[in-house]
């Protein structure tokens, strides 16, 4: 259940753009992440703070984000966990002409850490785009 709620608080807190509970309360302080798929480049080692600070300046522009995940399988060996989840993301921005919205459906592989004074924590974020639609550009 705490390592389902910090997966929930991922999508929650990122739609509600509270980037400080998402580097307080979901993600470990260095991270493996890698959304190549969307063609962002190769895997990296990022901050938790560089992670929002890139979402933060992402979604500049997008007046609503909502995401929507679920189909969790768990797998937990004593301190390590990994979650793969299905998810669904829009997002929408009111001023652009060619389609309101894009959205994305891929899946999710993160994996936790247990830390003794925080808790779960994901320390490796994967995305798996499987296609996107809409007005990818938002323009």
């Amino acid at each position: 259940e705490q390592i389902i709620e910090v997966t929930n608080k991922l999508f929650v807190y990122t739609d509600n753009r509270q980037w400080r509970h998402l580097q307080n309360e979901v993600f470990a302080e260095n991270v493996l992440f890698d959304m190549s798929s969307l063609g962002a480049g190769e895997a990296t080692n990022l901050s938790a703070r560089a992670i929002c600070e890139n979402w933060e300046t992402g979604f500049d522009g997008i007046d609503s984000v909502h995401h929507q995940s679920g189909n969790y399988l768990v797998a937990v060996n004593k301190n390590k966990a990994i979650v793969n989840a299905y998810a669904i993301a829009i997002h929408y921005r009111r001023s652009a002409s060619k389609g309101h919205t894009r959205e994305y459906v891929g899946s999710y592989e993160l994996h936790f850490t247990y830390l003794v004074e925080k808790g779960w924590r994901i320390d490796t974020f994967r995305y798996f785009l499987k296609f996107a639609k809409g007005n990818l550009n938002l323009e």
